[in-house]
């Protein structure tokens, strides 16, 4: 019985953890700058991709080589070119990733990533490979685990899932309806086809984990229970247009959108496979001990309430009745 009490003391804490942050959890954001060499030696810039212009020339700046000489968006670098160590301070705090679009005079387009684990480049003016579209499809995979593992709904819904459909062959086929449904729709709403206020996809997905929640707290034989795979694939269509939210909130870069979105879903589908590999371990560990199904009970009900709460924030918020 000790045992008991502390784990649902501890569920508790977790609890109210989670309801003290703020309501959404993965704010991810992707800037992009572009340069344009005009002449030789001679480059105009600026940011073509963030929803915040003011705030990116505040939070990064780009240190150019030691040669070259920068006043407000042009740089000069005369015969050398743009050659030498590029590094953009501030990213990997506000910004997860900085793209770097380079436009030779007469001559390739290059483009580059800058994270806060590698913010420096090494240029070797128009002769230079970039990366291109590997170092996009690197960096987006990455920023796609990075969100469904940040994604605290997302997590939560897929969890429930787990609770409702359990380790068994029915779950292969809820949780690729699932990834089908979100993936259609991240795709529809990332290319413009499928347009959505967020504040109403945000309170579905948070009343579609109350709702998962409370299938798996009874064992009647309800649609859920017969069809979990249907239930998941229509939820999923909803978590898809979440994920397009964040995703543009990052930023796609247009010479390389399909190879972004493709890789972004990837790494999406990766962090989701992920956290079904540790709960399967947690479930493998905890079937050894006899009070599990009990404490099933109660990771449940702080689900439910917590994805409660957190539809009444969102439903509210879309009548004005928060801010």
């Amino acid at each position: 019985m000790n045992q008991w009490l502390r784990g649902v003391l501890v569920l508790l804490l977790a609890l109210l953890e989670v309801l003290a942050a703020p309501v959404s959890a993965h704010e991810m954001s992707m800037a992009e700058i572009s340069l344009r060499e005009i002449s030789r030696g001679e480059f105009i810039w600026q940011w073509t991709a963030t929803n915040d212009r003011q705030g990116t020339t505040v939070d990064l700046k780009p240190a150019w080589p030691a040669h070259c000489q920068a006043e407000d968006h042009a740089v000069h670098c005369g015969e050398a070119g743009l050659q030498g160590t590029l590094t953009m301070e501030g990213v990997g705090q506000r910004y997860s990733a900085a793209l770097v679009k380079i436009e030779w005079f007469n001559g390739p387009t290059r483009v580059y990533t800058l994270t806060a684990g590698q913010p420096t480049l090494r240029l070797y003016g128009a002769a230079d490979d970039g990366r291109g579209w590997a170092d996009i499809a690197s960096v987006y995979a990455v920023l796609g685990v990075e969100h469904i593992l940040s994604g605290i709904d997302h997590l939560l819904f897929v969890i429930s899932l787990l609770f409702l459909v359990g380790f068994n062959q029915r779950l292969l086929w809820t949780i690729s309806a699932f990834t089908l449904a979100h993936s259609l729709t991240l795709a529809s709403a990332a290319l413009g086809w499928l347009t959505l206020r967020a504040a109403p996809v945000e309170a579905c997905i948070a009343l579609s984990i109350v709702l998962v929640a409370a299938e798996a707290l009874h064992s009647r034989n309800t649609l859920a229970r017969r069809w979990p795979a249907l239930v998941a694939f229509l939820f999923g269509l909803v978590h898809g247009l979440g994920f397009a939210s964040a995703l543009q909130d990052i930023g796609l870069p247009q010479a390389h959108l399909p190879v972004a979105l493709l890789t972004f879903n990837l790494g999406v589908e990766a962090g989701q496979l992920l956290t079904v590999a540790l709960a399967w371990v947690v479930w493998r560990l905890a079937s050894r001990w006899p009070a599990a199904v009990r404490l099933r009970t109660a990771c449940l009900y702080g689900i439910g309430s917590i994805a409660a709460w957190w539809s009444w924030l969102r439903v509210a918020a879309i009548f004005g009745l928060t801010t």
